[in-house]
């Protein structure tokens, strides 16, 4: 498919209550899918947010909520992303999975950088791998939160051929302007597509105002940023992305062997 509605769902985690957040979410999806909705993309930590103290037991329970997201998906003809913590090598992973239209898991991606001011490493252990995904929706690159701040990924992701990237987070509201101007930065850079869900609410003395953004090749944001629950809709269209790339080529013109 070369063009296509995605879309960014914010809503407030409830931490630990993971039937309510899976409840939204897949109220939201419903929704989405009557509109024509072809990929959604749901904050970081969707089902349990960071309730850290309780994190073995939530992990336990990603299994059946990764499957629920993939009936929800064969069902309704909707590719889903977002992340769950995953039991794995000793220790937890903040991990996102990309869900196709067909219902079928097509990627993963354990995050990668680790926000230490919220103590993280101490309680997650950090991805080691990329993620371009191909799927029915083109190349698909995936990301989480912290990730935003540093480039040299994203641009691994554009070189291992990724269309778009989709970002979950939980990103506070003293650093939103941060986020409005890396998200938009990614794009450029990149030639790329960003789709990038951020969560609404509180977390104990944390406030989190959304603003989740659908960007585009040349940095514009198709989506209007809300501050409140909700959902943002735009228009993906590779053609579109191809000619950008052929226009101003620019990333032909890399150095990479005097980088390193």
């Amino acid at each position: 498919m070369r063009a296509y509605h995605t879309a960014v769902i914010q809503y407030d985690i409830v931490n630990g209550n993971i039937q309510a957040n899976v409840n939204q979410a897949l109220d939201t999806l419903d929704e989405l899918s009557e509109k024509g909705v072809s990929l959604a993309v749901l904050p970081e930590m969707f089902s349990c947010g960071f309730d850290n103290e309780h994190l073995e037991a939530h992990a336990e329970s990603s299994g059946d909520v990764l499957d629920i997201l993939c009936r929800k998906a064969q069902e309704k003809g909707i590719a889903i992303s977002g992340s769950l913590p995953e039991a794995a090598d000793g220790g937890i992973y903040n991990t996102a999975y990309f869900v196709d239209r067909d219902g079928r898991i097509k990627g993963s991606y354990r995050k990668l950088h680790l926000f230490r001011p919220t103590f993280e490493h101490r309680f997650y252990k950090a991805g080691r791998t990329l993620c371009v995904a191909d799927t029915s929706l083109g190349k698909i690159g995936l990301a989480t939160c912290y990730d935003l701040r540093f480039p040299e990924l994203f641009r691994a992701l554009m070189v291992k051929g990724a269309q778009l990237v989709l970002l979950g987070a939980q990103w506070p509201k003293p650093r939103i302007e941060h986020w409005r101007i890396l998200v938009r930065a990614r794009s450029v850079e990149n030639q790329c597509y960003m789709v990038c869900t951020n969560r609404t609410g509180q977390d104990k003395s944390l406030i989190f105002t959304g603003n989740s953004m659908i960007t585009d090749p040349d940095g514009k944001v198709l989506a209007d940023p809300l501050e409140i629950p909700g959902a943002g809709i735009a228009r993906i269209d590779l053609d579109a992305l191809d000619t950008v790339r052929k226009n101003l080529p620019f990333l032909g013109d890399r150095r990479p062997d005097i980088y390193a």
